[in-house]
């Protein structure tokens, strides 16, 4: 059966895209969903729109995370912790407390499942965090890690 996408699916493809699928699958899975439609005459001028308009929502999705990339590059976030003589964190930072303060420090709205790091920060000093923003843009966050 052809059927048109109404939403990204994963193993099938992006908004606007007619792809061939089992009936089953269409008539069982994707229509009580909302993720497709069937593939007629008037459903494939509307998919053309579909197609268009997500192609716009993804640029404009994508310069939105330009510009707060390149924001969140220009200045760095500073972060009291407690630590001891030689520089080592009482506790450690995490994705939760970089996020709170990128929103309470630069007023961007980042979620902790986007900040990339591969282990919790536990010293003092500068420290360099990726930031994943959209699926092609990561920023680069300077997390400045001070005693208090």
């Amino acid at each position: 059966m052809k059927i048109i996408l109404h939403k990204t699916v994963a193993s099938l493809g992006e908004p606007g895209e007619i792809v061939q699928v089992a009936d089953g699958y269409a008539r069982n899975y994707l229509f009580p969903r909302g993720l497709a439609g069937p593939a007629t005459k008037g459903a494939v001028r509307h998919a053309e729109r579909v197609k268009s308009q997500a192609a716009e929502r993804v640029r404009k999705g994508k310069e939105e995370a330009e510009t707060m990339a390149a924001r969140l590059a220009r200045t760095p976030v500073r972060m009291m912790a407690q630590a001891g003589e030689d520089g080592k964190l009482f506790g450690s930072i995490t994705g939760h407390h970089i996020a709170e303060q990128i929103q309470e420090q630069l007023a961007e709205k980042v979620d902790h499942r986007d900040i990339r790091l591969d282990e919790p920060i536990r010293s003092l000093g500068a420290h360099t965090v990726k930031v994943h923003l959209h699926p092609e843009v990561d920023a680069s966050v300077t997390v400045d890690v001070v005693a208090g």
